[in-house]
């Protein structure tokens, strides 16, 4: 019996599927048939698209919303969809293009057509992965000179450390009443403390 699958894909996980998995329901296929992987598409270690590639079958339709959901690489959306659709042999509905739904026009026309739109749709889901990628780095360049810091904001120690340490030093004070003067983190203050050592020491 022909059965009808999901596979969805979000490139990280802070990324909402729910647009995707929406989709899916709308189109019946059985919760239990819908396969979500969180995590990039630079390659196809996947749990959940291995697994789907274990259970999917001849004659069975895979739907996906969009030609990017297979991957962000020309050459892998490519070879995927070959051996999707030549090799297992089943049917894919790709949901925002209507052109690639490998059950229409299965003569040589429509597969003419169907293949002209997956490589021009490959292509541009490469450059757009591309461009967001360039836009990204062109962003933390115009950031940094506008003197935007990027990572974990620096630790301000109060004026009065080296007294801090001292009192800590000669037992005057406990750790945690340290820590509470300095506003850290117990380990932070440990190795505020070390750096401290270490560059009085170069200074004698």
């Amino acid at each position: 019996m022909k059965e009808t699958y999901g596979y969805v894909r979000v490139s990280a996980t802070d990324q909402n599927e729910d647009r995707q998995l929406i989709a899916m329901y709308e189109k019946n296929v059985p919760k239990i048939n819908i396969y979500t992987d969180k995590q990039s598409g630079k390659d196809f270690n996947r749990p959940q698209y291995n697994r789907l590639l274990k259970n999917i079958k001849k004659g069975d339709l895979l739907y996906i919303l969009s030609i990017d959901r297979l991957g962000r690489n020309y050459e892998e959306i490519q070879e995927q969809w070959r051996m999707l659709t030549k090799e297992i042999g089943i049917d894919i509905c790709v949901m925002d293009m209507p052109l690639l739904d490998t059950r229409n026009g299965k003569d040589l026309m429509g597969t003419f057509i169907a293949d002209l739109v997956l490589q021009i749709l490959s292509f541009v889901a490469e450059s757009e992965h591309g461009n967001i990628k360039k836009r990204q780095q062109q962003g933390i360049i115009a950031a940094k000179e506008k003197g935007v810091r990027f990572g974990r904001p620096e630790i301000v120690l109060p004026d009065d450390f080296p007294k801090i340490i001292k009192e800590w030093e000669r037992k005057k004070i406990t750790t945690a009443e340290a820590v509470r003067k300095c506003h850290t983190s117990k380990s932070t203050f440990y190795r505020k403390v070390r750096k401290y050592r270490l560059k009085n020491n170069k200074a004698r």
